[in-house]
C-alpha cells in the first residue's frame, strides 16, 4: 500500500473550541460515509510537508500563515482514499490559533463543496458527548496535549 503523507490541523478558535468539517459522501467508493474530521490534505509531488501544510490551510479555510511552527501530533492509519485506492495515510497535526471565526471556502474544488458539507466549532465537551464519528479518534487527547 502507498504511504499518503498529510497535513492536517487543530484549527482552534479563542474559546478553545476545534474546527470540525462534516465529510458526507453520497456517492463513489466511499458512499454512505458520514463523519466529522479536522481539516486539512496531502502533500503534492515537489511539496515539503510544510508548504503542503500552508497550502492546505489556506485552500480549506481561508487562513494564510507563513509558518505552522511545529507538528505537535501524528497518526498513521490504513483508509480508502475517495478514487477507492487503499493507503496509508500518515498524518501530521498542527495547531492553528485564531482570533475569529472569519473562514473562507473560496478555493474549495467541486469535490470538496460537495462531501463537506457543514462545519462546526466544537468544544471539548461537545466531543466527549458526540454521537457522530469524529476523526481522528483521539482527538480530545490531542486538545489536551496542547492546551495545558
Amino acid at each position: 500500500m502507498r504511504r499518503r503523507l498529510s497535513a492536517r490541523f487543530l484549527i482552534l478558535n479563542e474559546a478553545g473550541h476545534v474546527l470540525l468539517f462534516r465529510f458526507v459522501h453520497r456517492k463513489g467508493p466511499l458512499a454512505g460515509q458520514d463523519f466529522w474530521a479536522t481539516p486539512g490534505g496531502g502533500v503534492e509531488e515537489g511539496e515539503t510537508l510544510e508548504q503542503a501544510a500552508v497550502r492546505e490551510l489556506m485552500e480549506e479555510t481561508g487562513l494564510r500563515r507563513n509558518d505552522l511552527g511545529m507538528e505537535i501530533a501524528r497518526r498513521e492509519v490504513a483508509l480508502q482514499l475517495p478514487d477507492g485506492e487503499h493507503a496509508i495515510s500518515d498524518e501530521r497535526y498542527f495547531v492553528v490559533r485564531v482570533a475569529a471565526d472569519a473562514l473562507s471556502w473560496e478555493s474549495w474544488t467541486d469535490f470538496e463543496r460537495e462531501v463537506m458539507v457543514e462545519h462546526r466549532w466544537w468544544s471539548r465537551q461537545d466531543l466527549l458527548e458526540a454521537k457522530a464519528t469524529v476523526w481522528p479518534e483521539n482527538l480530545v487527547e490531542m486538545l489536551d496535549a496542547v492546551t495545558v
